[in-house]
């Protein structure tokens, strides 16, 4: 079934609305270009091919406040690729969340990457059986230590090395992929050992942790944006582009646990005027995050385009900013703000065609406007 918009009511953004500017725009084909990009909202920029989409939201906009963050307090930054940013200072943190891989080695896994990994081993530390054995958190470790299965060093697989093939790989046949020692494998919790977890699927662990919330949580995340299939050690060089992407998405999200409601309150008294706002590490809060995502519906399932739309609501009601170059008709319904590009591509774009909520892009009549009347009229 087609979705029906709005899945989350629509957020306004008022002309006070705190915002970036990005002011004078020349790099690639944009053309002196000027914009406001509204903070703790969810911001779509659109445009056909080549109309300057990826330059403006990463070349200038996360490339600078990403430069800007890091130098904060020393000085006035060196802009590139246009004559100014203003508004950035209410930015912590800036992350592109990408489709990179999350690891390049075998040991590398959702629950290791996620980081829930250190609590299982914690459990099972406290076992009686772990204790009576004087076993620490470094026994169940399979980068390190004497837990691991000596034959792979804790990878769960052999490489077997063909002359003029590529390289096979087959589960060890000392641990049968489940990469620790036998001694290790006899210490049980709930009548599973450290080996039978990480070869979970993440819809079956949910209930087998249900009582544990700090592994829980983000093993529900991971369900909740269409990745319950997974197992928990599944080796990350296996993960396609897609999975990887929304697996960070989990990690950035299990931060915002805490966040949403804490941000609406005033936790500290304003400042006095003319003082620098505090930061919300200072505030008590988590850093507030501007997330840049680069065409995130890609080679994804329509049903797991509706998942990742709700990932991104749920960051942004956790106070961050979200920025996604997008294509897919559902995800720009979806926006607070969308900020068309155009009119055409190369030569002939880089300029603002229209900026505003959904509604004013089909007003303007833009090629992206055109195709957006048909989702929102659903």
């Amino acid at each position: 079934h087609p979705l029906k918009h709005p899945l989350h009511a629509r957020r306004e953004v008022a002309a006070a609305q705190a915002a970036i500017e990005v002011q004078g725009a020349r790099l690639h084909n944009l053309q002196n270009l000027s914009v406001r990009v509204p903070l703790h909202r969810l911001v779509a920029v659109t445009g056909v091919s080549g109309s300057g989409k990826s330059t403006l939201a990463r070349d200038v906009l996360l490339a600078n406040v990403q430069a800007a963050v890091a130098q904060k307090g020393q000085g006035d930054p060196l802009w590139q690729g246009c004559s100014g940013l203003q508004g950035w200072g209410a930015v912590d943190r800036v992350l592109e969340v990408d489709q990179t891989p999350i690891g390049k080695t075998p040991r590398s896994c959702p629950a290791t990457y996620i980081g829930f990994w250190d609590a299982i081993r914690k459990l099972y530390t406290e076992t009686l059986e772990a204790k009576a054995r004087g076993y620490a958190a470094n026994r169940f470790s399979f980068n390190t230590g004497q837990g691991r299965c000596p034959a792979c060093e804790g990878q769960g697989m052999r490489t077997i090395e063909m002359s003029f093939l590529p390289d096979v790989k087959v589960p060890c046949d000392q641990c049968h992929g489940q990469r620790f020692n036998p001694e290790t494998l006899a210490v049980t919790w709930r009548g599973k050992s450290i080996g039978d977890v990480l070869q979970m699927e993440v819809d079956e662990a949910v209930e087998f942790f249900a009582s544990m919330p700090s592994i829980a949580h983000p093993l529900q995340l991971l369900k909740d944006v269409g990745l319950g299939y997974l197992t928990l050690g599944q080796p990350s060089p296996t993960l396609s582009g897609g999975e990887a992407q929304r697996i960070k998405l989990v990690t950035e999200l299990s931060k915002v646990r805490d966040e949403i409601g804490r941000r609406g309150e005033p936790l500290a008294p304003k400042p006095p005027e003319g003082s620098r706002p505090l930061g919300a590490a200072r505030r008590g809060l988590a850093p507030h995050t501007l997330y840049v995502l680069d065409e995130p519906t890609v080679g994804l399932h329509m049903a797991d385009v509706e998942k990742l739309i709700h990932v991104l609501h749920r960051l942004v009601d956790g106070g961050h900013s979200v920025v996604v170059i997008e294509h897919d008709l559902d995800v720009i319904a979806e926006a607070d703000w969308v900020i068309d590009l155009g009119p055409e591509g190369g030569s002939a774009g880089g300029q603002v065609v229209v900026a505003g909520p959904p509604e004013a892009v089909v007003q303007s009549g833009s090629p992206t406007g055109q195709a957006l009347r048909a989702v929102l009229s659903r």
